[in-house]
C-alpha cells in the first residue's frame, strides 16, 4: 500500500458481514422469506467469498495487488472499485482476481471494477457527445463514495429477455427487460426483471446497466443507474451459495460448504431512483458502448477468475498423484496430463497478460481499457477448455474421487479401521489426507459445483458465440490481406503507394486494417509509468506473479 497516500475506509471481512445488517433486501430462498441476509446459512459461503476480498486488502503482503491508488480523489481503495489507468493497472487487477480465486473459486466482487470502469466510460463518451462535463461529475461522486465505503456492487445487467427473435420494444410482457415507467424533476421510476444477477442478496447495491445494443424505439429500455439492494419495490428471488450444510454422497463437500456463489432473479416494481443516481436514461444510442465496454473488461478479468480455479485443480491434482503412489516426473501418462492442464490454465492466463500490455486508453476518457482481442480469446479458450481441465483432474485422480465410500464410514467401528488399511497408497501419505483430497476433487469437479463452474465458464460474460464474433470484429484480417497483397505486388505497392490496382474500398474482408502488435513496449503512450517487479511480494503470493505500477505514487 502507498503510504503516502490517504486511504479510502477499508472493511475488514467481518466489518462486511456486518455492514450487511445496515441493510434490508426483501429475499427469497428456498421458498422461504430470508430475515438476515447476514445470518442465512445458505448465504454464508457467498459471503465468505467476497470477505476474503476485504481481508487480504489489508494484509501487507498483498497490498501492492489488492490495493490502488485512485487517480481521481489521490486515496488507497480496494483493488475491485478501482479505475484502470495503465497497462499495470491492468495487469495488477489481473493478478489480484487470480489470487483471491486461488483461494475462493470465485470471489464475485470483480464484477464491481468491471461495471464502474465501463460506466466511467460511458459517461465521459456522452459528456463529449453533449459538450457538458456534468454525467462525469455525476459518475465520480458515485465511484467515490462506493470507494470511500468500501462497498460492493451486484450487476443487474442481463435481462429476463422474453421472446428471443424479438427487440425490448416489441416483448409482449414490457417487464421482460427493465425499463423507465416514468420521468419527474427528482428521478425516474423502474420496472422489470433482471435474471443471473450475481451475489444479488448479499451485496450492497445494484448497478442496473442494459444487456444489448438499443435502438432508438428501446430508449426506455436504455438505462444505467445505482439503487440500494433493499429499495422499495425491489424483490430478489436467490439459489443458495454452494452447498453449507449439506449431506452428499460423500459428505458436506469440502470446498463448497466454505465458499460458493448465489444467483439472484431481481425484480424491480415502480422502483424510484434519483437522478443523482443515474448515469443514463433514454440515451439508446450509447447503450451498445456501454455492453461492449463492460464486456471487454469483465472477459479479461474472468481470465484471472478461472486461473485461480486452475490453480486449484493443479494442486489438487498433484497431491492426487502423491497420494496415490505416483510420481508425475517418472509416470510419462501423468506428466503429460498435469502439463496440459497446466498449458490450458497458463495459456488462457497468457491472453489476459497480453490484453493488458496491449491495452490503451479509451478515447473519451482515461480509463485504459485491455485489448478487445486477446481478451476475447482468452475468454473463450477458458469458457471452452474448461471441460478438459475436469477431465484431466478426473483422469490423474482416478475413479476414486466418486466412488469412495461416505465419511461416516471412517467412524464406523465395523468398517473404519479396515479402509484405512485398504485404501491407503503412498505410504508417506495418511489415508485421512488421501481421501480428502478426492473428496475436495470430487467437490470442485464432479458434484453440483464441479457443474456449476462449467456452466459460469461456458457463459458467464456471454456465450462462446459472442466471443467469436468480437475476435472477428476486431482481429486486423484486413492487414493481413495487405501483407500478402503486397509479398504478391498487387494491390498495395511494395513502398505502400497504391497500385494500378488498389483495394475497392466496399471489401468488407480488408476493411479493418488496425497496426499489428510489434513493437516492443506493446500499444501503449509514451511516458507510461513503467511497471516493476516486486520480488518481497512475489515470495509472499502464491501465484508467483505479481507486476505493480508506480502510476500516482
Amino acid at each position: 500500500m502507498n503510504a503516502s497516500a490517504p486511504a479510502a475506509t477499508l472493511m475488514s471481512g467481518n466489518d462486511f458481514r456486518e455492514s450487511l445488517r445496515r441493510y434490508h433486501p426483501r429475499v427469497f430462498l428456498d421458498g422461504r422469506q430470508v430475515a438476515s441476509v447476514a445470518d442465512e446459512r445458505g448465504f454464508g459461503p457467498g459471503i465468505n467469498a467476497i470477505a476474503l476480498t476485504y481481508d487480504y486488502a489489508l494484509k501487507e503482503k498483498y497490498a501492492p495487488v489488492m490495493t490502488a491508488v485512485q487517480h481521481t480523489s489521490g486515496k488507497v481503495v480496494n483493488r475491485l472499485s478501482h479505475i484502470n489507468t495503465s497497462s499495470g493497472d491492468l495487469l495488477n487487477k489481473l493478478e489480484a482476481v487470480r489470487l483471491v480465486c486461488q483461494e475462493t473459486g470465485c470471489a464475485q466482487r470483480y464484477l464491481t471494477h468491471d461495471a464502474l470502469n465501463a460506466i466511467g466510460q460511458v459517461s465521459a463518451r456522452i459528456d463529449d457527445a453533449r459538450g457538458t462535463a456534468e454525467n462525469t461529475a455525476r459518475f465520480l461522486n458515485y465511484l467515490h463514495r462506493v470507494q470511500d465505503q468500501d462497498l460492493t456492487l451486484g450487476i443487474a445487467m442481463t435481462d429476463a429477455k422474453g421472446d428471443r427473435s424479438r427487440r425490448p420494444h416489441e416483448q409482449a410482457n414490457a417487464d421482460s427487460y427493465l425499463h423507465i415507467v416514468a420521468r419527474n424533476a427528482k428521478g425516474i421510476v423502474i420496472s422489470g426483471t433482471k435474471a443471473i444477477v450475481t451475489g444479488a442478496p448479499y451485496v450492497h447495491e445494484l448497478l442496473v446497466m442494459p444487456c444489448r445494443n438499443m435502438g432508438r424505439e428501446d430508449a426506455d429500455f436504455a438505462v444505467c443507474c445505482a439503487v440500494p439492494v433493499d429499495a422499495p419495490g425491489i424483490t430478489i428471488i436467490a439459489r443458495p451459495a454452494g452447498r453449507p450444510g449439506e449431506k452428499v454422497e460423500h459428505g458436506e463437500p469440502l470446498f463448497s460448504r466454505k465458499y460458493g456463489q448465489s444467483t439472484g432473479v431481481v425484480m424491480f416494481d415502480q422502483v424510484f431512483v434519483p437522478w443523482d443516481s443515474v448515469f443514463y436514461a433514454g440515451e439508446w444510442e450509447h447503450s451498445g458502448h456501454l455492453t461492449y465496454s463492460y464486456a471487454t473488461h469483465h472477459r479479461h478479468t474472468c481470465i484471472g477468475a478461472r486461473a485461480g480455479f486452475g490453480d486449484l485443480l493443479i494442486g489438487a491434482g498433484a497431491l492426487m498423484c502423491e497420494a496415490n503412489g505416483f510420481d508425475p516426473g517418472r509416470e510419462t501418462h501423468l506428466r503429460e496430463q498435469m502439463v496440459e492442464l497446466i498449458t490450458i490454465t497458463e495459456g488462457f492466463y497468457a491472453c489476459g497478460v497480453a490484453a493488458s500490455v496491449y491495452g490503451k486508453a479509451d478515447e473519451h476518457s482515461r480509463t485504459f481499457m485491455p485489448d478487445p482481442v486477446f481478451s476475447n480469446i482468452g475468454k473463450l479458450l477458458l469458457a471452452t477448455k474448461i471441460y478438459d481441465m475436469h477431465r484431466i483432474a478426473h483422469y490423474v485422480s482416478g475413479g476414486l474421487i466418486v466412488t469412495l465410500p461416505g465419511p461416516d464410514e471412517d467412524h464406523n467401528p465395523e468398517t473404519g479401521a479396515k479402509l484405512s488399511e485398504v485404501l491407503r497408497a503412498n505410504p508417506d501419505v495418511p489415508y485421512e489426507q488421501r481421501i480428502e483430497t478426492a473428496r475436495f476433487i470430487e467437490d470442485l469437479t464432479a458434484g453440483y459445483q464441479g457443474g456449476w463452474y462449467s456452466v459460469i465458464s461456458l457463459h458467464g460474460g456471454g456465450s462462446p458465440a459472442a466471443m467469436k464474433q468480437e475476435i472477428y470484429r476486431n482481429y486486423p484480417v484486413g492487414s493481413k490481406v495487405e501483407l500478402v497483397e503486397r509479398i504478391l505486388e498487387r494491390g498495395i505497392a511494395a513502398d505502400g503507394s497504391p497500385a494500378a490496382a488498389p483495394h475497392d474500398p466496399q471489401r468488407a474482408i480488408t476493411k479493418n486494417r488496425q497496426p499489428g502488435k510489434c513493437c516492443d513496449t506493446g500499444c501503449t503512450a509514451p511516458g507510461q509509468p513503467v511497471m516493476v517487479d516486486l520480488p518481497e511480494v512475489q515470495a509472499s503470493l502464491p501465484s508467483r506473479r505479481v507486476i505493480a505500477s508506480r502510476l500516482d505514487q
